[in-house]
């Protein structure tokens, strides 16, 4: 077989054709026209910071007697308002929840050898754009602790930060993806001979978010967050 036939077999099978009909050079042109493009990927990262912040402060108190439980959580609640007072938040930024007292031994799978009858907890949440002034008040927990709060294990290991700003990044992040990706485009075509036609295609790809403690994913810690984007573009050549 000649390697003529070979090529006209190869684009036959390639393009699922199964009737005749179709000359050699019109398949020829066609592969022809196709192959002239190129498919590129722009890159695009920035560090930005997080603009919202939510801080959840979990505390609980257990004991067999159910009104000293409740005595202690609502004492253990105004040592948190008040500390979170003294450290500039208001009222708009600070949200209290309901007490909760559980008999644990009124409990369907109740052991009768539970040591501590009554399991109680409250929560004080702190949700605010001042992110720094989190940051800030988080490291300073520990007269807290000293005063007998007992924060619990159960969402309590830190504030979270947000980037609610996303859509406004968004856009720039997307162009700087794509002046990146003609840039490579046109050097390809230059290299090549060749000048740079129309956009065929294009993908934007997915805006990834990670935080800057050396996780794949935002996990909320921190407060430095970096988008990262790959977009993809398939332009022709002449």
């Amino acid at each position: 077989m000649s390697s003529l036939s070979r090529l006209l077999v190869a684009l036959v099978v390639g393009a699922g054709i199964a009737g005749a009909g179709f000359f050699v050079s019109e398949g020829l042109e066609r592969f022809r026209m196709a192959d002239r493009s190129i498919a590129v990927k722009g890159l695009a990262e920035q560090d930005v910071e997080a603009d919202f912040a939510v801080w959840s402060l979990n505390f609980r108190r257990a004991d067999n007697d159910f009104a000293a439980v409740q005595q202690a959580l609502a004492a253990d609640r105004e040592k948190v308002l008040a500390f979170l007072t003294a450290q500039g938040f208001g009222d708009g930024e600070v949200e209290v929840r309901p007490l909760a007292v559980q008999d644990l031994l009124a409990r369907d799978y109740a052991q009768s050898n539970t040591p501590l009858r009554f399991n109680g907890s409250g929560q004080v949440l702190v949700r605010t754009p001042r992110v720094a002034q989190v940051a800030k008040a988080a490291l300073a927990i520990d007269p807290l602790i000293q005063a007998g709060v007992q924060f619990s294990d159960d969402g309590n290991d830190g504030p979270r930060y947000q980037l609610r700003g996303f859509n406004d990044i968004k856009a720039p992040l997307l162009a700087e993806a794509t002046r990146n990706a003609r840039e490579q485009a046109e050097k390809f075509a230059a290299e090549a001979g060749a000048q740079l036609g129309p956009l065929k295609s294009a993908n934007q790809g997915v805006i990834r978010i990670t935080g800057d403690d050396g996780n794949d994913y935002d996990d909320g810690r921190s407060l430095t967050k970096r988008l990262r984007v790959v977009s993809s573009f398939v332009y022709e050549l002449r």
